[in-house]
């Protein structure tokens, strides 16, 4: 009877002991990531921008909540939020608690999938039999039917009262010490609302600097941007993969990217052109998948620098 259950048995308590560890510390395990990029016009002073993504706000999570208030500790130039703000639909008023301190400094968001609608319970094997099928999202898949909706517009009228610039197809400026940054960002492509003739045309002679903000790395996305000539593109989406293999990675992109550009800083290419991408792996994850593994939380600190 031993050696016929002695194994199973063994391998359930890893595991669980994995399970434990993925959702009751690494994903508690907050932490911030530096990043320099050489992106600027000679003789512009460094920029420091705080890139915050995927926090996927769950009412209760206070620790979470108090490491984003602390980040207003770094005084960037100015802050990107690259969407999945919510997790629940009773989450924003803590996501404002959370990134009030960071609605001090200028900054600009575009929105994800899951600042409109909320999350549903899904078997975690699908996004591997969803890769190898290629269908990511609304893209490939059916439509989403009975969706719960969150109140997205409240976050949007908050962020738009604190002066951060909406780039939902659309472009934008931050006015910085003199400098002028052109922003243009797109809806979400995860569930088919970026729409990129309303925005193309590259970047505004006129500007210091121009950047590219998408919530999740669609190729499709990513080559428009480059192709116009963006030097740098932000997104997030991805989490990294979430749930990664120690010395091996990410599995997953939950979209068209490939693994190995999950999450960081990388570079595109489209035409005749190659843009800086940065991915981040984000702070949070769906309330029904509240685990990570070899992929801790984050928010990056990213400084701009000139040239070479």
């Amino acid at each position: 009877m031993r050696a016929r259950y002695g194994v199973p048995l063994s391998l359930t308590a890893v595991g669980a002991a994995g399970i434990a560890y993925a959702a009751g510390i690494e994903a508690r395990s907050f932490r911030l990531r530096r990043v320099t990029i050489p992106v600027l016009p000679r003789g512009m002073r460094p920029l420091r921008v705080l890139q915050v993504s995927d926090i996927h706000m769950v009412s209760g999570q206070n620790k979470k909540r108090r490491w984003l208030q602390s980040l207003a500790g770094l005084r960037p130039d100015f802050v990107v939020n690259t969407g999945d703000n919510l997790s629940d639909t009773e989450g924003v008023p803590e996501v404002l608690d959370a990134l009030g301190p960071l609605m001090e400094f200028p900054g600009t968001y575009v929105f994800g999938s899951n600042d409109y609608y909320g999350p549903k319970l899904r078997n975690p094997a699908r996004y591997l039999l969803e890769k190898v099928q290629g269908r990511h999202g609304l893209n490939g898949n059916a439509p989403a039917v009975g969706v719960v909706h969150n109140p997205w517009e409240e976050l949007r009228d908050a962020f738009d009262a604190a002066g951060w610039v909406g780039l939902s197809n659309s472009r934008g400026r931050l006015k910085l010490d003199g400098f002028e940054i052109a922003l243009t960002g797109l809806d979400d492509p995860h569930i088919k609302r970026d729409r990129y003739a309303e925005v193309a045309g590259g970047p505004e002679d006129d500007a210091d600097l121009s950047l590219a903000v998408v919530h999740a790395p669609y190729l499709r996305s990513l080559d428009a941007f480059t192709a116009d000539g963006y030097p740098l593109i932000l997104a997030g989406h991805t989490h990294g993969g979430q749930l990664c293999i120690p010395f091996y990675g990410a599995l997953v992109t939950n979209c068209d990217l490939d693994t190995g550009r999950v999450k960081g800083l990388s570079t595109h290419t489209a035409g005749d052109h190659t843009s800086y991408l940065h991915v981040s792996a984000g702070c949070g994850a769906n309330r029904y998948t509240p685990v990570r593994f070899a992929c801790p939380p984050e928010a990056t600190l990213l400084t701009l620098t000139e040239r070479a």
